[in-house]
C-alpha cells in the first residue's frame, strides 16, 4: 500500500484538525473532496512530510517515517504541489524546476532532461528560459506541477492543482493525471467536484477532520438523489453524503 494512515489526529492548539482518520491508497488518481476547514489541507501536509501528526500511524511507500534516513528516503520519491507555493523573482522557468529537482536529490546527470520532460508534460517548455515573476498565475501553477513531477514520483500530492488553470488546460492537466497514474499514486485535492467525476478512479470524501466516504466517483453519484443540492449527480452525491455524515 503507497498510503496507509491509522486514526491520524493533528491539532493546531486546542484545534482538532484531523481527527482519528483512516485512509488507505495505492497507484491510481484518487480524488480527495471536502468542504472549507475538512482537513484537506492538512491532510496533503502531514503525507508531504511537512507537517508532523499529534497521534495515529502514518506509513508512506511501504515505510514508517522514524527518523533522517526514512524521511529522506521518501522524499526522493514523493512530489508535492502545495495549494500556495513561493519562489524566488528572478528564477527562470528551467531554474525552478531545476531547484526541486536538486532538492529532491536526483543524480545531476539525469536533471536536465528530466525537467525538459517534466515542463513539456506541463506545455511550459517553450517558456523555459522566462522568468518566472513574468508568468501569468496559472503558467505558475503549471510550473509548481512540473516541479512535482520532475522526479517521476511514486506518491504524488496535488493540492487544488487546477486553480488558474483555463478551460482548455484543464482538460489538458485531467490527461496528465490519468497518464501518470498508471505507474503512481496520485492524490489531487480540489474543489471541483467534476474534475474528480472525469479524472479520478476513486474518492474520498473528509468532512469534520474525519472520513466519511472513500469509493469511486460512480458510488459517491449514486449516493445523491433528485432531492439533494447540486447541477450534476456527483454533486447531488457529495451533498447527500455531507448532510449524512452530520445527521
Amino acid at each position: 500500500m503507497t498510503v496507509a494512515v491509522e486514526e491520524l489526529t493533528v491539532r493546531y492548539g486546542r484545534r482538532v484538525v484531523l481527527n482519528g482518520l483512516d485512509l488507505a491508497l495505492d497507484t491510481g488518481v484518487h480524488g480527495l473532496l471536502g468542504p472549507n476547514g475538512a482537513g484537506k489541507t492538512t491532510l496533503m501536509r502531514v503525507l508531504a512530510t511537512v507537517a508532523p501528526p499529534n497521534g495515529g500511524g502514518v506509513r508512506l511507500l511501504g515505510s514508517a517515517i522514524t527518523g533522517e534516513k526514512e524521511l529522506r528516503a521518501v522524499r526522493r520519491q514523493l512530489g508535492y504541489l502545495p495549494q500556495t507555493f513561493g519562489f524566488y523573482p528572478r528564477f527562470t522557468v528551467r531554474e525552478f524546476v531545476e531547484y526541486f529537482a536538486w532538492l529532491k536529490e536526483m543524480p545531476a546527470a539525469r536533471i536536465p532532461v528530466a525537467v525538459d520532460r517534466a515542463l513539456e508534460r506541463v506545455g511550459l517548455l517553450d517558456r523555459a528560459d522566462d522568468r518566472m515573476k513574468t508568468l501569468s498565475g496559472g503558467m505558475q501553477r503549471r510550473a509548481g506541477i512540473a516541479q512535482a513531477i520532475v522526479n517521476d514520483p511514486r506518491l504524488l500530492l496535488l493540492d487544488e492543482p487546477t486553480a488558474g488553470l483555463d478551460p482548455e488546460q484543464r482538460v489538458a492537466f485531467r490527461s496528465l493525471l490519468r497518464e501518470l497514474g498508471v505507474d503512481a499514486c496520485v492524490l489531487v485535492s480540489t474543489h471541483l467536484v467534476e474534475d474528480v467525476a472525469v479524472a479520478c478512479e476513486r474518492v474520498s470524501l473528509v468532512d469534520g477532520g474525519r472520513l466519511v466516504f472513500s469509493g469511486t466517483p460512480a458510488q459517491l453519484a449514486a449516493a445523491g438523489g433528485d432531492g439533494d443540492a447540486g447541477d450534476s449527480a456527483i454533486e447531488r452525491g457529495y451533498t447527500a453524503v455531507l448532510r449524512a455524515a452530520r445527521a
